[in-house]
């Protein structure tokens, strides 16, 4: 098997033919020697012509081709039961591992299942009436589910990322996610998907409790546990895994009730930023875009007064959506669906927080970056007095002057002009100040614009709190046999590497 090299317009995809006489002269050999091409990575290079360049594995004759091979799974009807508190990907992904082990993954999910989330995030978006349990954050799939489904990570010392994504595609995903080097799913398919994995996991022996949101976790005598939902069911299991998103405060709150520990950790807070998609097209493809060419998206990250200002989370050919999980805060994230067809472009633009960086909070120890982030949500509530977002176009953003009128917005629960550089805290906005025209004029020329719209708040970038456990073991390093996983536990950070997390904590068990 060789690797090679392939690059061809965008808009003139190539057939095998002269895939193969490409690998034929990459291997030195006639064409008749080549017996199959894969290819491994396909991305968009912009800088010249614009071009897709692929990565290809070529075999010749008799040469066995390296295919990527899934565990089967297991009927574990009555095989020993693993609590797993939360359906989202880490725990759906840790589910999974286990059917393969043999061991019966039982479920227990807060939210409702994807499709009765549905009306619940309508009502939201629509009427900003915020269901605590089932939202955009709450409910089955996690917050993934209906905020895009990137699964750009480079989380690649975590685990085989090429398992979670051939796992995604055996229940429903394009093939495409296998070679993109921004694979993305879309939140118009991923609903499907997650019913899949649900309905592979309930037929090999599984179960799935919905509206069963955890309250307490108590050791038994004899090392075991009883998990205690809302409704007074308990379930009962000696391995639980703590896969409940970064989100759920109300968890952080049972550790500290509990003298269990936890610690504060650094997160990244800051705005949601929407151009119209033409903008970046423009900018990205140098004025060259064409409309059969992907919408164009856009990272960056930079140093301001000692924090990183970063892109995070971009969404090309998106919309913004309500992210709060309590009715008196106002949260964006962004999505996009599988055609990223939307005329807005979104990514959050954050900067980063550490612990130490607001010492008001320094009174509420371990959540002290949990109320600082509650706080700020807040604000931003109490401005609007609703699920509407304060909003301010960028230039004016930074020259400190309230816009007199704002641009049109994805954002269905609408917008309101505002103060943003204030309502924000100044550590965040002073940074924010800075970075806007340095991106602008240095590494995207035309970004800088008051074309573009800021919108309060993004402040779920990762949890503010982590839940300390076993480097060796994955175990929390207060009770063994409770796995604290994914983004809720601090430990990942976007579906992939949460996913990740999942299996390699079903491992250990």
């Amino acid at each position: 098997m060789k690797e090679f090299d392939f690059s061809c317009p965008i808009g003139k995809e190539p057939d095998r033919a002269r895939i193969f006489e490409a690998a034929a002269r990459a291997m030195g050999m006639p064409v008749g020697r080549v017996a199959d091409c894969i290819v491994l990575r396909r991305s968009v290079d912009a800088r010249g012509e614009i071009l897709y360049r692929y990565r290809i594995a070529a075999y010749v004759s008799g040469e066995p081709v390296q295919e990527y091979a899934l565990d089967e799974y297991k009927d574990v009807s009555g095989a020993e039961p693993v609590i797993i508190a939360g359906a989202g990907p880490a725990g759906m992904f840790a589910a999974l591992k286990l059917l393969t082990r043999g061991f019966r993954p039982v479920i227990l999910e807060r939210g409702k299942d994807v499709h009765k989330r549905k009306p619940d995030i309508a009502r939201l978006s629509r009427e900003g009436v915020l269901d605590e349990d089932s939202n955009y954050c709450f409910g089955e799939g996690g917050a993934g589910t209906f905020s895009d489904g990137k699964l750009y990570t480079r989380s690649s010392k975590r685990g085989d990322i090429r398992e979670v994504l051939h796992q995604l595609v055996r229940f429903g995903a394009d093939r495409d996610i296998l070679i993109d080097a921004h694979p993305h799913i879309g939140s118009d398919r991923l609903p499907s998907i997650v019913e899949n994995i649900r309905n592979c996991i309930v037929g090999h022996g599984g179960e799935y409790h919905f509206n069963a949101r955890v309250t307490d976790i108590t050791v038994k005598g004899d090392g075991s546990f009883a998990v205690t939902a809302a409704d007074g069911s308990v379930w009962n299991s000696r391995k639980v895994i703590l896969a409940t998103g970064h989100s759920a405060r109300d968890v952080y709150s049972m550790f500290q009730r509990k003298g269990w520990t936890i610690e504060a950790k650094g997160f990244a807070l800051g705005v949601r930023v929407e151009h119209p998609q033409s903008v970046i097209n423009r900018i990205q493809y140098h004025g060259k875009y064409q409309p059969y060419m992907p919408a164009a998206e856009y990272s960056f990250v930079t140093q301001i007064e000692g924090r990183g200002v970063f892109s995070f989370c971009m969404c090309p050919g998106g919309i913004l959506v309500p992210s709060a999980t309590e009715p008196d805060g106002v949260v964006l994230n962004g999505m996009s669906n599988s055609s990223r067809s939307s005329k807005w472009a979104n990514a959050g633009v954050v900067v980063s927080v550490e612990p130490g960086d607001f010492p008001e909070y320094a009174k509420a120890g371990a959540l002290s970056l949990l109320d600082f982030q509650r706080d700020v949500e807040r604000k931003m509530f109490s401005f609007t007095s609703s699920m509407k977002a304060p909003a301010q176009r960028m230039m004016d953003f930074c020259r400190g002057i309230v816009s007199s009128g704002i641009p049109e917005t994805s954002y269905r629960p609408g917008a309101v002009s505002a103060p943003l550089n204030e309502l924000l805290p100044k550590e965040i906005a002073l940074r924010l100040k800075y970075a806007f025209p340095e991106i602008g004029n240095r590494k995207m020329k035309g970004y800088y614009t008051n074309e573009a719209l800021l919108l309060g708040v993004e402040s779920r970038t990762s949890s503010p709190v982590r839940i300390p456990r076993d480097p060796e073991t994955l175990e929390c390093i207060d009770v063994p046999g409770l796995y604290p996983c994914g983004e809720g536990a601090g430990y990942a950070g976007g579906i992939v590497s949460s996913a990740l997390d999942g299996i390699n904590v079903a491992s250990k068990i």
